[in-house]
């Protein structure tokens, strides 16, 4: 598993040290050039560069035309395909809409599994499997709630993700031949479960770095039992103190030893 954790501007070449390749989102380069800058030169250093659409930090996904324009000046490696949350449906028809009017674009499109049913999740998996070059399974899907256990929603998030991918593999629909990347994440152990799964080529989260600017550490490699609520978006333009940095290090170390990388 390659892994990135998104970080605040004024780390980000650090951030080349621990990342595997370097996750942008996309919102952020309309307000901090600096911050596409990077990305920009990430590109030229032959850095795998991940284009997000920003639909967690939006609540819906950046503008389509616009994101077009960002990927044909960027040139990433791959991108997320607009998709709509938790609507296998219209995630679809996106996909179509978008593919139709924005053809020829460089890089690998990444398709996002969206639904609210095992069902609406199928289907969008299986659309995903045939038509993008990259299949994308979130964290957070309200349907984790109702199968996955734990005393709370992390512990529900972090356990129905799991059994989620579990369940295409048990059903002959997870295609083996395709590389996935898991959006995000709740608690970090949970992917521990993944680690020998060489289907799973990215993810992407940026928990330890949120953590260690709270100043949280993990416990070793079973990560936390909380989430701190702010987004890394958020966290953008703040200053790294040194101590921030050294929990961010011992967060970051002790992730590698969950997915067994350390």
């Amino acid at each position: 598993m390659l892994v990135s954790h998104e970080s605040p501007i004024s780390i980000l070449s650090d951030s080349r040290d621990y990342n595997d390749y370097d996750y942008a989102l996309v919102h952020l380069f309309e307000t901090h050039p600096d911050y596409y800058n990077f990305f920009k030169h990430s590109i030229s250093l032959d850095r795998e560069v991940l284009l997000d659409n920003s639909i967690f930090e939006l609540g819906e996904s950046f503008d389509s035309d616009k994101f077009a324009e960002y990927v044909k000046e960027l040139k990433p490696t791959y991108y997320i395909v607009p998709d709509v949350l938790e609507d296998g449906y219209q995630t679809i028809q996106q996909f179509i809409d978008f593919n139709k009017k924005h053809e020829d674009l460089p890089g690998l499109q990444i398709g996002v599994v969206q639904g609210k049913s095992y069902d609406e999740l199928v289907e969008c998996y299986k659309f995903m499997s045939d038509h993008a070059d990259y299949i994308a399974i979130s964290f957070d899907y309200s349907y984790y709630i109702t199968t996955g256990r734990g005393k709370n929603t992390l512990e529900r998030w972090c356990d129905g993700r799991r059994k989620f991918i579990d369940d295409l593999k048990r059903d002959g629909i997870w295609n083996n031949n395709k590389p996935h990347h898991l959006l995000g994440c709740s608690l970090a152990k949970e992917f521990s479960h993944y680690a020998d799964d060489r289907s799973i080529r990215t993810v992407d989260t940026s928990n330890p770095v949120v953590a260690g600017i709270k100043e949280l550490k993990y416990n070793g490699d079973l990560g936390l039992k909380e989430k701190p609520s702010i987004k890394l978006a958020d966290l953008i333009d703040h200053e790294v103190t040194d101590t921030q940095i050294e929990h961010i290090d011992y967060n970051v170390i002790n992730f590698k030893k969950i997915i067994n990388r350390w």
